[in-house]
């Protein structure tokens, strides 16, 4: 039976990953050629994978829109092409339809039609952000109860949906900011009095610690995804010592300096159970650079409800996203210098398998999660491709860019050459990547 659950994971894994791949290939690719059509350059092939045609067809403009037998990725074609990464110097084209070809297009319509891959996978993030923030609404601006959730037996919540947030043993709490503030004050303990606002009456309820060890989240390929934690558990004790609130979790995990940690945890639906892990030493961004702690990839400092919501108007929503996507960039940019630089190691860079892997438990954590997963690839390939590497999309864009201000194009033998090497520089980081994910804790 282990066996069969493992490969049911796995094909569950590979059925993500490749949904996952296919939408945001097929995003990037339409970029390119939607905006190169617009532009007045001929599309031969639109291809969603690579290697032998499964099926195809052709529009009435000409153009081939296949499907191929290897879904990792995907490529447009168009007139000049000398293959499917629009690399080295081209083919020779009928002077009749040089314009229509991409080598024989003006600057800017070639500048165009490369950039707009990535700009469609930014866009695709964005969307899929400001989405998200329109369907869930936004927290209102004061503290106000919404759904409760599920709390392990004892713990008691005198809370109700719609409830105005006063005090919490008598510290006065008018905003979120307030609230996380004084969850930071109180002892730790499992029960505390709430002062409400319910139906015009001030009421005091018992309550739980405002910021208990609820897990929010679970980070892909860490000591607490191989050990079957899952968000919306609850870590009641650490090694037989009871833990009320989250930092006493992140205390447990650094005092034990790598050692095996047995939990013990809640969820809902299931009881109690233990699990046991080790944690990892990470490097984790700070304000001033990077330094490593020991970690066990959980994200907490949620409560046992959600915050009430408000509806997000579509500027609001569209400005998250843009901020979202934003933050993705920004972070790959940091993470990408800093391994460079030497700051933090090159473990931290992933390859094929951890990313599907990740993907696979984005699937299983529901919807909302995978496709919010997809809008952080999306927003992630979307950079990758822009870096100036040839081959890539921000290659082709190096070139555009020597080819205004020099006034003409690099030589047909310097192109095939950097085209060449960059392809073995991709190559190489694939490779990288992949020892990476075999090899790396």
């Amino acid at each position: 039976m282990g066996l069969i659950a493992e490969l049911g994971g796995l094909i569950w894994t590979v059925c993500a990953f490749i949904l996952a791949l296919s939408i945001i290939v097929t995003v990037h690719e339409y970029g390119h050629y939607i905006v190169g059509r617009w532009s007045g350059i001929k599309a031969e092939v639109f291809s969603l994978g690579f290697g032998p045609q499964l099926f195809s067809w052709r529009d009435r403009r000409g153009t081939v829109w296949q499907v191929a037998a290897i879904p990792l990725g995907g490529y447009v074609r168009f007139l000049g092409d000398s293959n499917a990464a629009s690399a080295g110097s081209g083919e020779a084209v009928d002077t009749k339809l040089a314009r229509q070809s991409l080598p024989g297009a003006p600057l800017w319509a070639r500048f165009a039609t490369v950039a707009a891959g990535p700009i469609f996978n930014f866009i695709l993030s964005i969307l899929v952000f400001g989405g998200v923030a329109l369907w869930h609404g936004m927290p209102v601006d004061e503290p106000e109860v919404g759904v409760l959730r599920a709390t392990p037996p004892g713990i008691e919540i005198g809370l109700q949906p719609g409830d105005r947030i006063i005090a919490i043993d008598n510290h006065q709490v008018g905003s979120w900011a307030d609230l996380a503030k004084t969850a930071e004050a109180l002892e730790p303990r499992p029960s505390h009095e709430w002062t409400v606002r319910r139906a015009g009456q001030e009421l005091i309820v018992p309550g739980p610690d405002p910021m208990p060890a609820l897990l929010t989240g679970i980070a892909p390929r860490s000591a607490a995804a191989a050990a079957g934690l899952r968000a919306g558990d609850v870590i009641l004790a650490i090694d037989g010592k009871p833990v009320s609130r989250f930092d006493e979790l992140r205390e447990h995990v650094e005092a034990a300096q790598g050692r095996a940690l047995l939990l013990q945890v809640w969820r809902e639906g299931a009881g109690e159970a233990d699990y046991t892990l080790i944690p990892r030493e990470q490097d984790l961004p700070t304000a001033t650079g990077y330094e490593k702690r020991w970690m066990i990839g959980v994200t907490g400092g949620g409560t046992y409800f959600d915050p009430a919501t408000r509806s997000t108007g579509l500027g609001e929503a569209l400005e998250l996203g843009v901020n979202r996507t934003w933050d993705i960039i920004a972070s790959s940019v940091s993470g990408l210098w800093a391994m460079i630089s030497g700051q933090i190691g090159s473990c931290n860079l992933g390859g094929a398998i951890s990313i599907a892997e990740s993907t696979g438990q984005a699937a299983s954590a529901g919807g909302s999660d995978f496709i919010w997963w997809i809008a952080v690839l999306s927003a992630a390939i979307g950079f990758l491709n822009l870096l100036p590497v040839p081959v890539l999309d921000g290659g082709h864009l190096m070139f555009y860019l020597y080819e205004a201000v020099a006034g003409r194009r690099p030589s047909d033998r310097v192109l095939d050459i950097l085209s060449a090497l960059g392809m073995a520089a991709v190559l190489a980081l694939m490779i990288f990547g992949l020892t990476n994910d075999l090899f790396c804790p």
